[in-house]
């Protein structure tokens, strides 16, 4: 048995799930609302406010979807009850990012400002604070998508071994290398 599919995911005060046709989950709660459609085999229970997920067999493919499921409905509970925040920083000299709604700007060091458009669904805030790097602060409800768009600004500029000069998440650790041998 998975260890993690058999685990119930508790629904806090507020939280409702439901389960529509063609087995699409739906949890709303005070933050907003999220679907997931879930593979026809997976059964799921929702009884005293627990969600509980069952497989019918112990193929390989049931196996790994009876723990997928699980934790995709718990990340998308816990989305909607506290949300998700992830943060970037621009380590670099003159590298610099602003914001006009959902329409980010970034100068990181090309020949050419980078325009990116964030998602509806995710709020930014860009922070320049004197003699800090400036940073980006991404929130959101889906865990899936927050990870996915902050993955794409990342590589917009990867930290690069040498300075560490690039976009990095805060409280990322760039493993850094020596530079050139001093001559003999």
């Amino acid at each position: 048995m998975s260890r993690i599919g058999k685990q119930p995911v508790t629904l806090p005060a507020g939280v409702t799930v439901t389960v529509g046709k063609d087995n699409v989950l739906g949890v709303k709660g005070p933050k907003g609302e999220l679907k997931q459609a879930i593979d026809r085999d997976i059964v799921i229970k929702v009884e005293n406010n627990e969600v509980t997920f069952s497989r019918p067999t112990d193929q390989i493919r049931h196996r790994a979807m009876h723990g997928l499921y699980r934790a995709l409905v718990a990340n998308m509970v816990k989305g909607v009850t506290e949300g998700y925040k992830k943060q970037l920083e621009l380590v670099g000299v003159g590298f610099k990012a602003s914001n006009q709604g959902n329409l980010l700007d970034l100068s990181l060091g090309y020949s050419h400002n980078i325009v990116f458009e964030i998602p509806s669904e995710l709020k930014v805030a860009t922070a320049q604070e004197k003699g800090e790097n400036p940073k980006i602060t991404l929130e959101g409800i889906d865990k899936q998508l927050l990870g996915q768009v902050a993955a794409k600004l990342r590589s917009l500029r990867k930290p690069e071994p040498y300075k560490g000069k690039g976009v990095k998440y805060v409280g990322e650790v760039i493993r850094r290398k020596a530079g050139k041998a001093a001559g003999k």
